[in-house]
């Protein structure tokens, strides 16, 4: 396979346009020759002391040598199949699944590879402390929350609702749409949108899941940001290596989680953020 080599790091301009340069082998080795070798579910259901509702997750996650790609599906949605169908691939077929969830879970895979969560690759690791679930998670939810350059009185359009997410941005006086594919009501009793992208016009600024990579609403939120000159911040366990390539498309910073996550031990955990040079956006 020949290709114009670029630097893996290099940003891109929409989610196709990096699937192409990984199928290109342009930032990196030919992904024909990168077998998959482990494939794997995480489901987790959790109910935080003091908190009133509970939640669950369930992630596919799939191993590349050193590395480890994950993309968030919805409970019970992921066929037993698809590990079947990872397990022994080799990326370039799994960039061609039927399935989103193993699409971005192969792509996230390889750039974990390629570009890994290191200073030189313009991550910043924040330290996350031991504790229970629900202070890891209040700890998290502050180093994503920084990530944002708004005043108190400020409106942001949270999508995937996160309950420590909303409380950090009450301590900061900052104002929120909550938003999630299923709709219903905060652990507040606040409403929950169903539609981000209608929703985002109202907004100055966007939080955004990386499970939008899976279900398809990251480009029209991306395109929305780029548009109209508005903050996008992603708090990425789903896509962790692929949202920072769109850092000064639309993307204006990253908090990145990769696997394992912190609900998943009570010891010291790490996620690394990154921000566009200069304040670009």
């Amino acid at each position: 396979m020949t290709a114009a080599s670029a630097s893996p790091t290099a940003p891109c301009r929409t989610y196709d346009d990096l699937v192409a340069r990984v199928r290109a082998g342009a930032l990196g080795p030919d992904p024909r020759t990168q077998r998959i070798a482990v494939a794997f579910t995480t489901r987790q259901a959790v109910r935080h002391d003091g908190r009133g509702t509970g939640y669950r997750n369930e992630v596919l996650s799939l191993r590349l040598a050193e590395a480890v790609g994950s993309c968030a599906v919805e409970p019970g949605e992921l066929p037993d199949s698809a590990l079947d169908d990872c397990v022994g691939a080799d990326v370039a077929q799994l960039l061609e699944h039927p399935l989103a969830a193993v699409r971005v879970a192969a792509l996230d895979a390889y750039l974990m590879h390629v570009t890994p969560h290191t200073p030189d690759h313009g991550a910043l690791p924040v330290d996350l402390p031991a504790g229970s679930s629900l202070e890891k998670s209040k700890a998290r939810a502050r180093a994503v929350v920084e990530l944002l350059d708004l005043p108190a009185g400020g409106t942001v359009l949270v999508v995937g609702v996160v309950n420590s997410l909303l409380e950090a941005l009450r301590s900061r006086g900052i104002g929120y749409v909550p938003c999630d594919l299923k709709g219903g009501v905060t652990e507040w009793g606040e409403p929950v949108a169903a539609d981000a992208l209608a929703a985002a016009g109202g907004c100055d600024a966007l939080l955004v899941s990386g499970m939008t990579l899976g279900n398809g609403t990251f480009e029209p939120l991306r395109e929305h940001a780029l548009r109209h000159g508005k903050q996008l911040v992603m708090f990425a366990q789903t896509g962790s290596a692929v949202l920072p390539r769109f850092l000064g498309h639309g993307v204006s910073a990253v908090c990145a989680e990769p696997y394992p996550f912190f609900w998943l031990d009570g010891g010291p955990g790490v996620v690394h953020r990154y921000r566009c040079p200069g304040g670009a956006r």
